[in-house]
C-alpha cells in the first residue's frame, strides 16, 4: 500500500555528514545534561509511600490529585486501579516524615473532601526496592541491545548491526537527555516507553536495510550511495503510513490520556520522531561509512536476482 510514489531518488546521503554532525551535537548535549542534571526519578526508583484508598462512588482522580498536591507534595501519582472507586496514591519520600505521618495527613485531607473515603492499605517503598528496579531496568536495556545486535548480525552483516545499534542508542540517549534537561519525571512507564522505542526504531532500520539488500541484487551498476538513496526513497510512503498512524495514537494518549499516561506518551513521541530521523540519517549513513558493499549481502550474483527493467542489469559493482 502506498499513498504516493516518488519517481526520482532523493539524495539523502549527499547531506549525511551535515545531519550526522547535528546528531552528534544533540547526542553530546543529551549526555551532558544526563551527567550535569541527572534524571528526576519517580517514587518507584527513589522510594516513598504508596496508599490505596476506596470510595463509595466513582473517584474523581483530578480532584484527588489537586487535594494531595495542595498539601505540599510534589510529583504525586494518582491513578485508578481495579475499579473506578479504588485509587492508588504514590507520595515521594520526605526527610523527617514517616510513612504513617504522610498517610494520616493525606487521608485527613481526603476525608475533608469526602467523608466516606476509606484507607485500604499503606506501605513504604524503600530506596533498596528503587535500586533493584533501576538495576533490572538497565539489565533489560542491555539484553534488548544485545538481542538486536545478534539478530541483525545473523540477518544482515556486522556492519549493519553496529549501525543500527548506534542509531538506536542515539534515540534512547536523546530521550533521556530531554527528560534530564526539563526535569520531567522518569518512571517505570517511561522506562517501558524507552524500551519500546528501541524495538520501534530498529524495525525502521531493518526495513531500509532489507531494501538496500534487495537493491544490491537488482541494480548492479549503482554505487552504494545510489543504492541507499533509492532504498530510503522507495520506503518513504510506507514510513509515512506506519509512523503517522502510530504517532496519531500516541498523540491521543499525550493530549487526552491525563497525567498518568502523559510522560509515557511524551517519551514515545520523542522516540518516534527521532527514530525516523536516525534510521535514515544515522543508521544508513553509518552503514555507508563502514563500507557496506554488495558482497556483504549477496553471496552469489545470479542473473535471476537482476531486475529485468533495470537498464544497468548485467554490469558488476
Amino acid at each position: 500500500m502506498e499513498f504516493f510514489k516518488i519517481r526520482k531518488d532523493i539524495p539523502f546521503m549527499r547531506h549525511a555528514l551535515i545531519f550526522n554532525t547535528i546528531s552528534f551535537i544533540t547526542f553530546a548535549l543529551a549526555v551532558f545534561f544526563l551527567f550535569s542534571r541527572g534524571l528526576h526519578l519517580s517514587v518507584e526508583f527513589t522510594g516513598g509511600t504508596v496508599m490505596e484508598v476506596s470510595y463509595t462512588k466513582t473517584a474523581e482522580v483530578e480532584k484527588i490529585r489537586t487535594t494531595v498536591s495542595a498539601l505540599g507534595f510534589t510529583d504525586v501519582q494518582v491513578q485508578n486501579f481495579g475499579t473506578s472507586r479504588d485509587v492508588m496514591i504514590r507520595l515521594p519520600a520526605q526527610k523527617g516524615v514517616t510513612t504513617a505521618q504522610q498517610s494520616e495527613k493525606v487521608l485527613g485531607a481526603l476525608k475533608a473532601a469526602d467523608s466516606e473515603v476509606t484507607l485500604r492499605r499503606t506501605e513504604f517503598v524503600g530506596p533498596q526496592v528503587g535500586q533493584e528496579l533501576a538495576q533490572d531496568g538497565l539489565k533489560a536495556l542491555g539484553m534488548v541491545v544485545l538481542g538486536i545486535m545478534v539478530y541483525l548480525a545473523f540477518r544482515f552483516e556486522w556492519k549493519y548491526a553496529v549501525a543500527a545499534i548506534i542509531a538506536n542508542l542515539h534515540d534512547v540517549i536523546i530521550i533521556l537527555g530531554f527528560f534530564a534537561y526539563f526535569q520531567w519525571e522518569f518512571s517505570l512507564s517511561v522506562l517501558a516507553a524507552v524500551l519500546a522505542v528501541l524495538g520501534y526504531s530498529v524495525n525502521e532500520s531493518v526495513v531500509i536495510f532489507d531494501r538496500i539488500r534487495e537493491n544490491f541484487r537488482r541494480y548492479r551498476k549503482m554505487d552504494t550511495v545510489q543504492i541507499i538513496d533509492n532504498a530510503i526513497t522507495s520506503t518513504i510512503s510506507r514510513t509515512i503510513i506506519t509512523h503517522g498512524s502510530t504517532q496519531i495514537m500516541v498523540l491521543s494518549m499525550l493530549l487526552f490520556g491525563g497525567p498518568t499516561l502523559f510522560y509515557f506518551a511524551l517519551a514515545l513521541t520523542i522516540g518516534i520522531l527521532f527514530g525516523i530521523y536516525s534510521s535514515v540519517f544515522v543508521a544508513a549513513a553509518i552503514a555507508m561509512w563502514l563500507g557496506i558493499k554488495r558482497e556483504d549481502l549477496v553471496k552469489s550474483g545470479n542473473k535471476k536476482d537482476e531486475d529485468p527493467n533495470d537498464p544497468n542489469a548485467g554490469a558488476t559493482v
